[in-house]
């Protein structure tokens, strides 16, 4: 277990911490722990790479401890009327789209490398700077008072972001050089 890979496990760890402090009032301190969630994102991919420590459990728990922190933070967000009911749907929709998207192409043994594109990274983003700013807002709306707009652009990139991954597991699913080829015992 390396350095990266246990920052990625203490972000899902952060999770229900999380939660609590939301379901109690504690604002501020869901603040901190979201903030706190979000350095640990940044942090394990970054010392994956400048130390040299990428592993295939690192690739696959990363994107899911980020998926499970965005998911559990609209839906409470949403439940207790900080965020519109609707940009969580859409939100938690993306991410079960992606998820069974991924399912399909593994179901039919189409070979891809499951990679963020730009798109994603910039709805990433935002979904995260959304859930920020509206955990901190009594601190940061004073300095950006006009967060609706920023629930808009999330929700723009996110379907946006959906249409793009579908479009791309379309073009994987349609394309049988990307099939992986079966041996004889497993047909």
């Amino acid at each position: 277990m390396n350095i990266p890979n246990i920052l990625t496990i203490g972000r899902i760890l952060l999770v229900p911490i999380l939660v609590i402090f939301l379901l109690e009032g504690r604002e501020l301190a869901a603040f901190w722990v979201f903030v706190l969630a979000g350095v640990t994102d940044a942090l394990d991919g970054f010392l994956a790479r400048v130390l040299k420590q990428k592993t295939e459990f690192g690739a696959f728990i990363d994107p899911i401890a980020d998926k499970l922190l965005l998911i559990t933070s609209y839906i409470t967000l949403a439940v207790l009327g900080v965020l519109p009911k609707w940009l969580a749907v859409i939100v938690v929709s993306r991410d079960v789209l992606i998820c069974g998207g991924i399912g399909i192409l593994m179901l039919y043994d189409r070979d891809f490398k499951i990679k963020p594109s730009l798109v994603s990274k910039v709805t990433t983003f935002l979904q995260l700077l959304t859930v920020t700013y509206y955990l901190g807002h009594e601190y940061l709306q004073p300095l950006f008072p006009t967060g609706v707009y920023l629930i808009y652009a999330t929700a723009a990139f996110t379907v946006f972001s959906g249409v793009h991954y579908i479009i791309r597991g379309v073009g994987i699913l349609g394309d049988p050089e990307t099939a992986t080829p079966r041996q004889e015992n497993d047909r």
